[in-house]
Parts: C-alpha cells; sequence; structure tokens
C-alpha cells in the first residue's frame, strides 16, 4: 500500500512539474515572435514614439489624431486617450528620464514638452526656432537630452544637446561633429552613456560617435542599410542595436560593431520606432505605420532606458 501510495505521489508531482515547466519553456521559445498588441486603425499614419514607463503603461503619439498621446495600460489589449498637446503641436517621440519625468519632441512647433510623472499637462521644456523639427530624442543619465533634427528636404541633418545649466536654465545647441550627417533620425545612448548612435534615412547607415560635452567626436560607420529603409532605434543593457527597419517589416537585432545577429519578423510592413516595457524591461513594442497599430515581442535583454529609469544605469 504504502508503495502504491508513493508512487501516485510521485506520478502526481511529476505531472504538477510537467504543466508548471512547459508555460514556461513556451514563453522561452518564442522570444523574438512578434504579436499583434491592439487593434488596426487606433493610431494615425503618424504612429511613433513609443515610450514605457516603470508602471507598465506604454505612451504612443497620434492617437485617433494628431497632436494627442495614447496610453496602453500594462496588459491590455486597447489603447486609451492620455492627454493633448497645445494648438498646431504633434508629438514624434517620448522618452523618460529617472525621474519618471516624460519628454515629448514635437517636430511641429520646434519643442521638448515635459510632464511631470502623475500629471497630463505638458509643459514646454525647451523651444528653438533654429529647429528643423526635433525627431527623436534619447536621455542621458546626467539628464541631458539628445536629439535628432533631419533636414528632409535637404537630406543632412544634425544632433542638438539640450540640459540645464548650472543657473538651472535648460540650454541647446547644435553639436559640431567631424562628418556632415544625412537626415538624422532614430537615436540612442550607449549603456554607460558614454557612445552616441544615430541613425541617418537618406543614407540607411548608423553610426556612433563619443559624447565629448557638446561635441560628437570619433565618428564609426557602425552599419549601412539600403537607403530610406531605417528609422527609430533603440539599445539594451547589453550594448546591443535594435533598428527599425521601415518598408522591410523587420527590427535588425546588431552588436555594437554592425554584425547582425538577427533580423525579427514584423506583422506588418512599416515599423517607424519601439521601447522596451513590461515588468522586467524584456517585451520590445514597435510602432506600426502600416495599420496604425502597436505590436511586441520578447527579447533576452533589457531595455537601457528601462534600466536607466530604475537608476541602475
Amino acid at each position: 500500500m504504502a508503495i502504491t501510495s508513493g508512487r501516485t505521489f510521485w506520478c502526481l508531482c511529476s505531472s504538477i512539474l510537467l504543466v508548471v515547466a512547459t508555460p514556461l519553456f513556451a514563453a522561452e521559445a518564442k522570444l523574438f515572435e512578434s504579436v499583434q498588441v491592439t487593434p488596426d486603425g487606433e493610431y494615425t499614419h503618424g504612429i511613433e514614439g513609443p515610450a514605457a514607463d516603470l508602471d507598465g503603461n506604454l505612451f504612443v503619439v497620434n492617437f485617433g489624431k494628431p497632436g494627442t498621446i495614447g496610453r496602453l495600460p500594462a496588459g491590455a489589449a486597447a489603447s486609451e486617450a492620455f492627454t493633448e498637446l497645445p494648438e498646431g503641436s504633434v508629438g514624434n517621440a517620448i522618452r523618460f528620464d529617472r525621474n519618471g519625468t516624460m519628454f515629448i519632441a514635437d517636430y511641429k512647433k520646434h519643442n521638448i514638452f515635459a510632464i511631470a510623472k502623475g500629471a497630463t499637462e505638458p509643459i514646454v521644456w525647451f523651444h528653438a526656432d533654429e529647429m528643423n523639427q526635433p525627431n527623436d530624442i534619447t536621455i542621458a543619465r546626467d539628464g541631458a537630452i539628445y536629439a535628432s533634427d533631419p533636414n528632409w528636404k535637404g537630406r543632412e541633418g544634425h544632433i542638438w544637446r539640450i540640459a540645464k545649466a548650472a543657473d538651472g536654465v535648460v540650454q541647446g545647441q547644435i553639436m559640431s561633429a567631424p562628418r556632415a550627417m544625412g537626415t538624422t533620425n532614430g537615436i540612442d545612448l550607449s549603456p554607460d552613456g558614454k557612445t552616441l548612435y544615430v541613425g541617418e534615412s537618406s543614407n540607411g547607415q548608423v553610426w556612433s560617435y563619443t559624447i565629448r560635452g557638446n561635441e560628437l567626436a570619433d565618428a564609426k560607420l557602425v552599419k549601412t542599410f539600403q537607403p530610406d529603409t531605417i528609422d527609430g532605434l533603440r539599445t539594451d543593457v547589453a550594448g546591443r542595436l535594435y533598428v527599425a527597419r521601415i518598408l522591410k517589416g523587420t527590427i535588425a537585432l546588431m552588436k555594437p560593431s554592425g554584425v547582425v545577429e538577427r533580423e525579427i519578423a514584423l506583422r506588418a510592413k512599416e515599423p517607424t520606432n519601439l521601447a522596451f516595457g513590461g515588468s522586467d524591461g524584456k517585451t520590445v513594442y514597435v510602432t506600426q505605420r502600416q495599420g496604425g497599430f502597436i505590436e511586441s515581442f520578447r527579447t533576452d535583454q533589457q531595455g537601457r532606458e528601462h534600466c536607466l529609469q530604475r537608476g541602475r544605469c
């Protein structure tokens, strides 16, 4: 009897272990497999600028109409209205700093807006008539914002550094660079904050620069894709780059050396940008111009920005 009961108990435990282990294995097997998260048509053709806060909310520009910001709550399958920018302003990029402040690049009115954590009202944090846009932004550990500023007609561009001076006044200027840039678009920092990666849509190139104050130095060509096939980009804590291959319908995952580890197939063909989110920072959300929806996939490293928000990078 005891032996029979022991066998029954062992079999039951084995079954439980199998049930518990199977979903974990399945979840692991689905790394880099993208799924559509929100319905078609939630966002306009200008869907862009995804960014996630530490509560798991994803924020995306142009929800339903230009000049809005939508929010996809954690675990939700549909977005909701979050806020609207002032009349005439249209967002193109969103980022969060270490304090949970949201920054929005307004490409129409040449502004950087800030929304304090827990608030919804956008306040002008920086404005410059000399800007063409700005287009995309990234935030350093010290709070400095780096903004790409393309001239699409001229197929050229540059980078702005925007930060508070010692007196607390926000100042911005074009960074000097050792080469003439193409249409600067996607932008992000390396995990240590010393290297800035810039995608140039016109020539399909990704470049890296060493940051020295307001100077970009040591220009290095990381990778050349086909012209007009790259948009936003992000980095993870391992230093890898994730590049949105607009028109190709993939995310190129590559090493800092430029070696492409994989091309992650997406559900639609026009990814504009991406962001890391989820509780562990390993869920990548992609904004799709084709269809106006958000899709996502799991990866094996957390994003640099998620790590930055947690005060660990």
